[in-house]
């Protein structure tokens, strides 16, 4: 004989598999809009900033006649120097120019007499758009100031590295992988979200849909306990929800080697082991999101206020990627504890091809687990309420 909590679970399934709107959001359209978001706005921004890396940088001057030899230097590093306008401030302001550069007759006479010559840029600092034009001329004019600094030194028999006291030597540390990990910040959000949003839909036909469309009464009726009937519904939710991440994860899988991000030093870190590990890692949170959306699709008075109270829950998993991207933090042991928070920890460290310690893993499972269950218990406790089947 078949166990009740199976057959509710299979009745949930094959029903929502027959229902395209569930089908697609579930499983297609929730899963896949996060990789594909990502890989249209990196392949954007590479192919943009690629673009402008590789064209000459075209600089209005004003008072290009002040300063010869800079503006030969200049034009010789792949800068194309152009008439400046008549009111720099305003030209930049209307994002007519990312920057404009000006000189004036003090500049003369400054670096004859081998004092340091103004050299004023005029940008806008808020308009993102003009940071690399910016960045990319400071750094000529600053090989060109060293390398003028350096002749005069010579010219008076001073080793030119007695200004340079100290020879800073960098060594980055950092991984292909974990230079990866930084554009995917926010993949444990769009994972977490991929989930939330694979189980919502069900969640809401299993109990508020069947109690509009009043055959919740009926299944309510038979002699099964109701514990064992929201423990079948809970699993099918869960059961999508987890389907809905495995296509997220081979969506990223799949799309991100195609980017062009290795010739940048780029490397994502998606094996099959870290595969499986993201999909252990995240399973409580799937189970608890699962739960929450039971119990408040079971408490709800309709299908619209369920619908209303899931789409507003689905903000929760952002809330610690957010946090994290304004204030990035060490992860340790306690915020493995907190679920979501210990997932996106783990999924980063994953990705930066970083081991999770066995008391890591512990604490992320074991908080999970427990609070999933604990509100399960909840959701059980709804399902006994006598008015569970009336619509409101």
């Amino acid at each position: 004989m078949k166990s009740p909590i199976y057959t509710i679970f299979r009745k949930e399934i094959l029903e929502n598999l027959r229902d395209r709107k569930t089908v697609m959001n579930a499983l297609i359209i929730g899963p896949l809009i996060g990789p594909l978001i990502l890989a249209l706005i990196l392949s954007t921004v590479i192919s943009r900033e690629t673009k402008r890396a590789e064209k000459p940088l075209e600089l209005p001057v004003i008072g290009a006649e002040h300063a010869p030899t800079l503006i030969d230097y200049l034009r010789t590093q792949n800068i194309d120097i152009k008439d400046g306008p008549e009111n720099p401030e305003a030209a930049v302001k209307a994002q007519d120019h990312n920057i404009v550069m000006r000189l004036d007759g003090d500049y003369g006479k400054a670096f004859s007499k081998g004092d340091p010559a103004p050299v004023e840029l005029i940008y806008d600092s808020s308009q993102r758009d003009g940071d690399s034009d910016r960045t990319r001329l400071e750094n000529v004019l600053e090989r060109y100031g060293n390398s003028v600094g350096a002749l005069r030194l010579v010219a008076r028999g001073v080793h030119p590295g007695i200004i340079h006291p100290i020879a800073i030597v960098d060594r980055d540390q950092a991984s292909p992988e974990a230079r990866g990990a930084m554009i995917l910040s926010f993949l444990p959000y769009v994972l977490v979200l991929g989930a939330f949003m694979g189980g919502m839909y069900l969640a809401i036909d299993t109990t508020a849909g069947e109690r509009e469309r009043q055959s919740l009464e009926p299944l309510l009726a038979n002699p099964v306990p109701r514990w064992q009937i929201m423990l079948g519904k809970l699993l099918a939710t869960s059961a999508f929800a987890i389907a809905s991440l495995v296509v997220t994860l081979i969506a990223f899988a799949v799309i991100m080697p195609m980017l062009p991000l290795k010739q940048l030093g780029f490397k994502f870190n998606f094996s099959i082991l870290v595969f499986l590990q993201m999909l252990i890692a995240l399973g409580p949170v799937v189970l608890l999101a699962s739960a929450v959306q039971t119990s408040i699709a079971a408490y709800a008075k309709s299908f619209r206020e369920a619908q209303s109270w899931l789409g507003l829950l689905n903000i929760i998993p952002a809330i610690p990627s957010m946090i994290l991207m304004v204030v990035p933090t060490k992860p340790v042991l306690w915020m493995f504890f907190v679920p979501l928070l210990g997932q996106h920890h783990a999924v980063m460290k994953l990705v930066r091809n970083e081991a999770i310690t066995s008391l890591e893993w512990a604490s992320l499972m074991g908080s999970g687990l427990l609070l999933a269950g604990i509100v399960s218990f909840i959701a059980a406790r709804i399902y006994q309420r006598e008015n569970l089947a009336i619509s409101a």
